[in-house]
């Protein structure tokens, strides 16, 4: 290969070993440092992030590219090496339209943002929280404009997680769900049958549920030798080099779903980032495509297993010996419907299968709003309650549960929310194209094997990296763009029998 794509690649690599320290530091700031820390370890970040940007726009990056644009030409695009020159040009073009000071500055922003949430939320109080989050909204502002769009602000910031992906496009994405998905639900609050909630409001031990959760976690293929379960205020998967992968969880005594779920959740993450090709981190063919494809791998192993009627015939077992009081004498049909109850919910991160994506379009448009400066941040909790009595029939009888429920913003992630929700889209075509091409899938996780839809899982989604675009990805792997059919088929297939609506 040509010298200046090894010096590239090399560059590359070292960024990635600074930015790794990054992400350790963040890592502890969410789950185990001291309170009074919390200000130096923003100037820590804030120092490290801005290193990493230098690195990332460094003038040596545009002249090692420039001296590859001829050989580019000879490259297939989706190749390792093709990837690599393509997307770090990408990256380099939008990376260098941002001054480094404002990077310093939102990432400062960011860990303070969060600090602040995070007792604003213990405390209940938007009010403390609404100055932080007013600055963050003003940077990332700033960012769009740095960036550029050609519709939206709102599309230079979604493109830091969702790449090549649109404002408008995700828009009409989610409309077309919506529509299909208010009627479901209508029609499934309209059935007479009603689980037993109570199942999952027993006591059930904080030990144990770390003992179950583990063994789940590592039973779907979350390899614990290269990666760790740990407690946080709001549940993430962090990685740290190509071996060191660590996911989190809360928990909580009288609710099962919690921790169990999120556990799932996260390890499904978790075995995204573990199933990445290790001699490529740093470069484009070792890292994650975008955050859609990484939630389609969250939330499948969460919902699409965790949740089936397989996955419990195989599993319960497990669950009533490490609850014998809570679960021993509960039938498993009945914790089955406790699990897959649908109704609307004022929590996102508990919220059943069939609503979730309500949550998603609710702030999908209001930090449209907040970019847009349609709306104020003063404003936003009153904003909030409105459209979660629109879309959910539900208000939230305080902010702790409303609009302080989740840690983007003050993280100052705007632009991730609908990720979520491709990720949803995402899950379930890839979950219908393995399932007919492996067929069975329901016979194997009821026999404790999970190995056979995890390596195809590594084969088709992992092992790419960014050699695909996640649009290109989709059509490769099901046959077909991105749509909202798959999902609503298998929420059919599910609820509509659960419901006795079939």
């Amino acid at each position: 290969m040509n010298p200046c794509f090894d010096q590239l690649t090399q560059h590359a690599r070292e960024t990635a070993l600074l930015n790794s320290v990054a992400e350790l530091l963040q890592w502890d700031e969410r789950t185990l440092l001291p309170a009074a820390a919390g200000t130096y370890r923003a100037e820590q970040v804030t120092y490290l992030s801005g290193q990493v940007h230098a690195r990332r726009t460094d003038p040596r990056i545009g002249e090692w590219l420039s001296d590859l644009q001829a050989a580019q030409a000879d490259l297939d695009p989706h190749s390792d090496a093709g990837a690599t020159v393509r997307l770090m040009q990408r990256d380099y073009d939008k990376l260098t339209k941002v001054p480094q000071s404002l990077v310093e500055a939102i990432s400062r922003a960011s860990i303070l943002g969060q600090q602040t949430w995070a007792a604003a939320r213990k405390n209940g109080d938007f009010s403390a929280f609404a100055g932080p989050l007013q600055e963050i909204i003003k940077l990332k502002r700033e960012q769009a404009e740095a960036v550029g769009y050609l519709d939206a602000p709102y599309d230079a910031l979604l493109d830091d997680y969702e790449p090549g992906e649109t404002t408008a496009n995700v828009a009409t994405v989610l409309e077309e769900l919506r529509q299909e998905l208010v009627p479901l639900v209508a029609t499934i609050a309209d059935s007479p049958r009603r689980p037993d909630l109570g199942i999952l409001r027993r006591k059930f031990n904080i030990a144990d549920q770390e003992r179950l959760g583990k063994a789940a976690a590592a039973a779907i293929g979350f390899d614990f030798e290269r990666g760790r379960l740990d407690v946080t205020d709001h549940p993430f998967c962090a990685e740290m080099g190509p071996d060191d992968c660590r996911i989190t969880t809360r928990y909580d005594e009288h609710f099962f779903s919690t921790a169990f779920f999120g556990i799932l959740h996260e390890a499904g993450h978790g075995i995204y980032d573990q199933g990445l090709r290790s001699d490529q981190y740093g470069l484009p063919p070792g890292t994650y495509i975008s955050l859609g494809i990484h939630e389609s791998q969250s939330r499948m192993w969460e919902n699409l297993v965790g949740r089936s009627h397989a996955f419990w015939r195989h599993f319960y077992p497990q669950a009533q010996a490490a609850f014998p009081a809570a679960l021993g004498s509960v039938p498993r049909e009945d914790f089955y419907f406790a699990i897959n109850d649908v109704r609307p919910s004022l929590i996102r991160v508990e919220a059943d299968e069939a609503t979730y994506n309500l949550h998603i379009i609710i702030r999908f448009e209001l930090e449209q709003a907040l970019i847009n400066n349609t709306l104020t941040v003063a404003d936003l909790p009153g904003a909030w309650r409105e459209k979660y009595r629109h879309y959910l029939g539900i208000e939230p009888p305080d902010d702790a549960d409303g609009v302080l429920q989740d840690v983007h913003w003050g993280a100052g992630l705007i632009g991730y929310f609908p990720t979520y929700s491709l990720g949803n889209l995402y899950a379930a075509q890839f979950f219908a194209a393995a399932e007919n091409q492996l067929g069975g899938l329901d016979d194997r996780f009821a026999e404790g094997d999970f190995g056979t839809l995890l390596d195809w899982l590594r084969e088709q989604i992992h092992r790419p990296g960014q050699c695909y675009s996640a649009r290109e990805l989709v059509e490769s792997v099901t046959g077909l763009p991105l749509g909202h059919e798959a999902l609503l088929s298998q929420l059919r297939a599910k609820y509509l029998p659960l419901y006795g609506l079939d």
